[in-house]
């Protein structure tokens, strides 16, 4: 019998079994082996914050927090994951254009290592809300640098962006430290762009990062006890693409760091990371429902689809690529056939892969898309139809832990209001049921 895919010796079908498909895994040793594969090269000056948005779990922010990260938050929500998670205020930073007063205010209350503004307008609130509390905020500015570096898939700076203050609007405002009386200056925070898999390329970006935030804080009269350096390294998804090699990257990094550090040894040097640390841990498993051909094409629709991993759909790219796909139930079969996976959902758009070579698929079969640790669920309409999020997995020293029920009906309706429309009584509309 062919042997079929497992994670640290537990068999996908029984894990399959035990919690259903569709499906989300992890596993712990990989998200530990991408860790500190980088911490234990990496300069000890960089600090490694854990972005939540790759993957807001509560269980995985524990478990890279047991291992040393920190973290870099994004909503009300994952301010209180980080801090159940066992994070110290400390040592979170949030970031995001477009932060609530409520998001801030919480921030002051925790009193975070530092509320990362991203215009002028965003700044002056924060005066406003830290001068109402009598405390003082810690901020770091977020710049939109003149220049932009090559080589990021998703470019998030250097032209008109949401993200930041724009470079040349903060060098000509030299008064900025002292014009907001409730709010210190402690930092910049330049994030380029993601997915990056060139390490020259984010050791350039390093670099220019740290001139620019020297440049800005002389400037503007500031001691500089932070700068965020971004990150956005990237992990391999497509045909072509390969996984960036830390002994390679910290032989680019460390002596910029440590020439940085030279001059100003106090200054927290942040790096921000989320897809590199969990996406290679994660596969999203399905199960194989029904088998056809169409036009001379073969489809296994599988019980999970885009509404769960909407990364895989290939929005956003002119021509759609793949995943890596795998038949998990098999694993020695040679792939000598061509198939479409496609989903549950009423749209054409819902197809995990397309032409994908795979062995023959009988139904019941159980089907992996691999790389499926970052963005896959929080980052999906799991919405649609109604389906609900999928359970979660951690599978930690061979042991599967539920991290995540996956949704019933009746959670999806729990926060709806529905009303006797039927005039009953005279009125429009009667009591909520």
């Amino acid at each position: 019998m062919a042997a079929e895919f497992h994670i640290q010796g537990v068999p996908v079908s029984d894990l399959a079994a035990e919690f259903g498909t569709p499906l989300y895994v992890y596993d712990a040793e990989t998200v530990t082996r991408q860790y500190s594969g980088l911490r234990d090269l990496l300069h000890p000056a960089v600090e490694i914050f854990y972005s939540l948005k790759a993957n807001p779990n509560i269980a995985i922010c524990a478990l890279l927090h047991s291992l040393g990260a920190r973290a870099e938050v994004s909503s009300l929500a994952e301010l209180t994951t980080a801090g159940r998670a066992g994070v110290a205020a400390e040592d979170i930073v949030f970031p995001g254009p477009g932060k609530s007063e409520e998001e801030l205010t919480a921030c002051l209350d925790a009193g975070i290592a530092a509320i990362v503004c991203e215009s002028l307008d965003e700044l002056a609130l924060v005066d406003r809300l830290a001068a109402e509390r009598g405390v003082t905020a810690r901020v770091a500015l977020r710049v939109n640098p003149s220049f932009s570096v090559k080589g990021a898939k998703l470019v998030m700076s250097g032209t008109g962006r949401q993200f930041g203050i724009d470079q040349e609007t903060l060098l000509a405002q030299p008064d900025l430290a002292e014009r907001f009386l409730s709010v210190r200056l402690v930092g910049i925070h330049i994030y380029m762009g993601t997915r990056v898999l060139d390490e020259q390329v984010v050791a350039e970006h390093t670099e220019r990062i740290f001139e620019a935030a020297e440049q800005i804080a002389d400037a503007l009269g500031f001691p500089l006890e932070l700068v965020d350096i971004g990150g956005g390294l990237g992990v391999p998804y497509f045909e072509g693409e390969r996984d960036l090699d830390p002994s390679v990257l910290t032989a680019l990094l460390n002596p910029l760091i440590e020439k940085f550090t030279a001059g100003r040894p106090k200054t927290r040097i942040i790096m921000e990371l989320g897809r590199y640390l969990t996406a290679p841990a994660g596969v999203y498993v399905t199960r194989v429902r029904y088998l056809k051909e169409s036009r001379g094409e073969r489809f296994a629709i599988v019980d999970g689809g885009t509404h769960h991993h909407m990364a895989a759909v290939g929005v956003g790219s002119f021509v759609k690529r793949n995943f890596p796909i795998q038949l998990l139930s098999r694993t020695g079969a040679e792939a000598d056939e061509v198939w479409n996976i496609a989903g549950p959902l009423c749209t054409p758009n819902d197809t995990l892969g397309k032409k994908v070579r795979l062995p023959s698929l009988e139904t019941g079969d159980l089907v992996g898309v691999l790389q499926s640790g970052a963005y896959g669920p929080s980052a999906s309409p799991v919405h649609f139809l109604s389906h609900g999020h999928p359970a979660e997995v951690l599978v930690y020293e061979g042991r599967p832990l539920l991290v995540r029920e996956r949704d019933r009906p009746e959670d999806l309706l729990v926060r709806q209001r529905s009303y006797d429309f039927t005039g009953a009584s005279g009125d429009t509309a009667g009591a909520a049921t």
